[in-house]
């Protein structure tokens, strides 16, 4: 059995077509499985600008790039195709070095989350229904 391992353009991490990739995920964030600041999934995080110094590396590099326009902790966790812990881990140590900046979710009221999530549904139900 031969086993592929390729470099992809832009210094993405090693993968093997079978296995997956070829790192372990608690090897890119040294272990650490608590990121230190809060992050939820729909947590926005943008580029600063600044070059971070301590953290370099293909990931941080990766993270990076998708971050130059507001994106969530779930879409960046997605596309580097690392758990969301990992992924929250990495996302601390650029916000700890000033390379990226978070802001929460808004918080929505309960009274006015389920007025809209109700006509969400609805709408969605009635689209179904005239697509059958």
């Amino acid at each position: 059995m031969t086993v592929r391992r390729l470099r992809r353009q832009g210094g993405e991490p090693w993968y093997d077509d079978a296995a997956g990739r070829l790192v372990r995920p608690y090897t890119i964030s040294n272990g650490r499985t608590r990121p230190t600041a809060h992050f939820d999934l729909l947590t926005m995080v943008m580029a600063t600008g600044r070059r971070p110094v301590s953290c370099q590396g293909p990931d941080y590099a990766q993270v990076l790039r998708l971050c130059g326009g507001p994106v969530s902790v779930a879409e960046i966790a997605a596309h580097i195709r690392l758990p969301a812990v990992v992924t929250k881990v990495l996302l601390a140590d650029l916000v700890d070095c000033g390379a990226i900046t978070a802001r929460a979710p808004a918080a929505v009221s309960a009274g006015s989350a389920s007025r809209t999530d109700r006509a969400l549904l609805e709408a969605v139900l009635n689209g179904l229904r005239k697509r059958l």
